[in-house]
């Protein structure tokens, strides 16, 4: 029977082996972000259009189908938080037996924290030091709700990593240490820095400096944060 949830999907992935770790996942793609970082991988994802490229009932149909070939579903985006839609959408894929990812840059400290006692596991985008959130989001103080949602991501007790995406033209190694130390601080267990790749990217600044990235991090910064995290991961491709 056809659901009444309105939740803007703007894309759908069958089959990862990398966006859940250690699980065989879907992801959806949920429309709309109210920021602007110059590396986004999905900035066609930013705007809300007025009709959702794809169809709630039928992304349900589709995961009904994949019972039992797939472990879980995680909502990514654009910025799942910022639609209201997303508590039920991910209410009726638990209820089909999934376990629920959820990606987020934490737009949305409040609808963030209604839904985390339904999610088994959140990638948490944390993009420099919360003072300095605006130079690579474009939006005054946004790093006040990053902060808020890695507090309600810690409160909530759920499985959780932080993730940053480093490039020298947005953050230093100086500057992406101190950050490590902080999160560190925090209580943050599971960390890893994602070296930027242009794929996707539609900054061709970002895009002409991001080629030259093979050592840096340098090994020292590396270490060091290694050092501060039961679990840390660089990411590279």
């Amino acid at each position: 029977m056809p659901t009444t949830t309105r939740i803007k999907i703007g894309g759908l992935v069958p089959f990862t082996a990398t966006d859940y770790p250690g699980l065989l996942a879907a992801v959806i793609f949920v429309q709309g972000c109210p920021w602007r970082c110059g590396y986004c991988h999905n900035p066609h994802l930013q705007p809300r259009t007025a009709d959702s490229p794809l169809d709630w009932n039928g992304v349900l149909a589709f995961l009904r189908r994949r019972v039992g070939l797939i472990d879980g579903v995680v909502f990514s985006g654009g910025e799942p938080t910022m639609d209201p839609g997303l508590g039920a959408a991910i209410d009726q894929v638990r209820a089909l037996g999934y376990r629920i990812g959820l990606h987020t840059g934490g737009t949305h400290p409040r609808r963030l924290a209604q839904v985390l006692p339904a999610v088994d596991w959140v990638g948490l985008d944390i993009k420099a030091s919360f003072e300095d959130y605006e130079r690579i989001t474009g939006v005054t103080r946004s790093g006040e709700p990053a902060r808020d949602s890695l507090r309600a991501v810690l409160d909530s007790g759920v499985d959780f990593e932080c993730r940053t995406t480093a490039h020298p033209d947005l953050i230093s190694q100086d500057g992406l240490l101190a950050l490590g130390q902080t999160l560190a601080q925090y209580g943050v267990r599971r960390y890893a820095v994602q070296v930027f790749r242009p794929q996707g990217c539609a900054d061709e600044a970002l895009n002409a400096h991001g080629q030259s990235l093979r050592d840096w991090p340098c090994a020292a910064v590396s270490d060091a944060l290694a050092a501060l995290f039961p679990s840390f991961e660089l990411r590279r491709g």
